[in-house]
């Protein structure tokens, strides 16, 4: 049977579905295999049609800025479409033009190339060692030679019954002459290796004319398709992937383009021929992720190979390669590139193994622009939801959902690395309360359901415990002085706090210890002595032991709102161990309740709060502390 879709509630009031049911899962499965088999055996037609339909991407702009001066729609695509084809052209002869100077020159670099391969062979066998191993090798194999033949002789009888040790007839020569090509072969073996990029070439510029000049019926079609019922979600869904891929080929063809000037200069400089031909082809392979600018230096590296006598040429060449790929892929494009398309570092090196598997060299040259359709579609239809999860760039799992999975793995370092760079600009008690509560109420809530056991509580407590120890150099209240302008706030992290005279309650268990630990360190924080006392502490049978002197102010921490009701027992509790003390409610992870007063006077209690940030500043009043006010205000109850 097939198992029900569970949902909860994370702490912001988002419903997450539970993971799908195995129908759903194997109906995807299928569906999946039937996409890829379609993919694979409908690709003389796709791929030409892929092409065109990026194309279209980069041309549309020139087509809209030529029906805007009146230029005609049919006039204006063939214009368009034209002037990309002279470009390509263009290109191509440039190309060959300087091929063909280099095919040339070529013989001219016979000679250094003998050279240096006697060089390495001389400095290979100059120990004398690979010299004899091969003088040895060469000695075996002709006296196993000469050992086989001689058996052979004795043991077969010459042709015609002559004795074995006649010399036998030598052989007939003969030549074979073919007559003269035909012009129609000479025709076909011209033109036969080209004809298949010619047909693709061709169906693509027919596509490409058709979806330039329908384009805006096309995109209503494919709105009445997807998303009629819809139209501002379907439309806004059209306008990010336009957006997106239009970002991507005008970044990538700066990029290239700047690498190919690049590497086209460096090369003119260190004197390798034809620069020109080399930056044009870096700038063009380049297109290819990751392998491509690799692929553009091995043909430079030859030539500077055949050209410099010495090695100097050589080292230089491959050192502007690695310099410049470097430069562009390491720190320019993922700069630029980051907030253009959405996509993984996993995604893309996935996407290119995938699409070169499916459709070969296109494939990869295509994968990133296809792999950001597929971002943009899972962004925003919602069955194809697993399709942004998988390959986009955002956090699949909430900040809140994250702290959580670090808290049960156990792994309170890499939870700090992500608090650090939410602290880079926010307070420390927004991170609690933003994030860390939140975590914690996804565990109350695995609690609630039963499937969160003691030990796992206790884990869950002690890797906050290690949390709150990495942030506790963490300069909370300069952040809130610098945001007001005022420099003479300032939190030094290494003061002592006075006398504890604020006691933080766990009202249940090692989750509400948790909160109240970190309530404890804003205190801190803020030079107000307090502590932490666990919910076994404040039991009735050891509530007698608390030393009441000094202490001011009591604050009960509960993370569960069903819990709430029995807040009044420990309230009362700690009124009769300590009648001079405050005593407040933290109800962390509730929404912020109208009506404070009457909630504590229900409660009998002397203030409720429901955030660590509102909670500092309440009882900073009660002991008579200066509270830095948070760059973002919030309202709280009065007292």
């Amino acid at each position: 049977m097939a198992s029900s879709l569970v949902s909860r509630e994370s702490a912001d009031g988002r419903l997450r579905a539970a993971p799908a049911s195995a129908t759903t899962v194997s109906a995807t499965s299928v569906i999946f295999a039937i996409a890829v088999a379609a993919l694979y055996f409908g690709r003389d037609v796709l791929m030409p049609l892929a092409l065109a339909i990026l194309l279209s991407f980069v041309l549309a702009p020139l087509v809209i800025l030529l029906r805007r001066v009146h230029f005609g729609r049919v006039p204006s695509v063939l214009a368009a479409v034209l002037l990309a084809f002279l470009v390509i052209c263009g290109i191509a002869a440039l190309i060959g033009g300087q091929l063909a100077q280099l095919a040339e020159n070529l013989p001219q670099y016979e000679t250094t190339i003998s050279q240096k391969i006697q060089a390495i062979q001389t400095t290979a066998t100059g120990n004398g060692i690979v010299e004899r191993a091969s003088s040895m090798l060469g000695d075996l194999r002709r006296e196993i030679t000469k050992t086989t033949e001689d058996a052979t002789a004795k043991k077969e009888p010459a042709p015609g019954g002559a004795p074995a040790g006649d010399q036998p007839q030598k052989p007939i020569p003969v030549e074979i002459r073919e007559p003269p090509a035909a012009p129609l072969e000479v025709i076909r073996a011209v033109v036969g290796p080209l004809w298949g990029p010619l047909a693709t070439g061709g169906i693509v510029i027919v596509f490409l004319i058709f979806i330039l000049l329908q384009r805006e019926d096309m995109r209503d079609r494919f709105i009445r398709l997807v998303g009629a019922r819809d139209l501002q979600r379907t439309t806004q869904a059209l306008d990010d992937g336009v957006q997106r891929l239009s970002r991507y080929f005008l970044v990538q063809s700066a990029i290239n383009a700047t690498f190919g000037v690049l590497i086209g200069t460096g090369l003119f400089f260190i004197g390798v021929p034809n620069p020109v031909l080399w930056g044009v082809l870096a700038m063009l392979l380049r297109f290819v992720p990751y392998i491509g600018a690799w692929i553009a230096a091995f043909f430079p590296l030859a030539l500077a190979f055949a050209v410099d006598p010495h090695w100097s040429m050589l080292l230089w060449t491959a050192g502007l390669f690695a310099v410049v790929e470097l430069l562009m892929g390491q720190a320019v494009e993922p700069l630029l590139n980051a907030h253009s398309t959405g996509l993984s570092a996993v995604a893309i090196v996935v996407a290119a193994a995938f699409w070169t598997w499916l459709w070969g060299p296109i494939g990869l040259l295509l994968s990133t622009p296809l792999t950001v359709c597929l971002v943009v579609i899972g962004r925003h239809v919602e069955r194809l939801q697993f399709l942004d999860v998988l390959l986009g760039d955002r956090p699949a799992l909430a900040p809140e959902e994250s702290f959580y999975q670090r808290m049960l793995a156990g792994d309170p370092d890499e939870a700090a690395h992500q608090a650090e760079e939410f602290l880079k600009d926010r307070r420390l008690a927004a991170y609690y309360d933003e994030i860390a509560i939140r975590g914690l109420a996804l565990a109350q809530l695995d609690i609630n359901r039963g499937i969160l056991d003691h030990d796992h509580r206790a884990q869950i407590r002690d890797a906050v415990e290690e949390l709150i120890d990495d942030l506790s150099d963490h300069d909370d209240a300069s952040i809130a002085a610098e945001a007001e302008g005022d420099e003479s706030i300032h939190d030094d992290g290494n003061a002592k706090p006075r006398g504890a005279t604020v006691l933080c309650i766990a009202g249940r268990g090692p989750l509400d210890e948790a909160t109240a630990m970190m309530l404890v360190q804003l205190l801190q924080k803020h030079r107000i002595g307090a502590r932490v006392i666990s919910s076994r502490e404040a039991s009735p049978a050891n509530i007698l032991q608390l030393e009441p002197s000094g202490v001011k102010v009591v604050c009960l921490a509960y993370l569960e709102p069903a819990a709430v009701a029995s807040a009044r027992y420990l309230v009362r509790r700690v009124r009769r161990r300590l009648p001079q003390a405050r005593v407040g409610l933290g109800l962390w992870g509730r929404a912020r309740m109208g009506g404070g007063d009457d909630t504590a006077k229900q409660l009998e209690a002397d203030f409720v709060v429901t955030s660590l940030e509102e909670a500092v500043e309440r009882i900073g009043k009660k002991v008579g502390a200066t509270i830095p006010k948070s760059p973002v205000e919030t309202s709280s109850t009065t007292d």
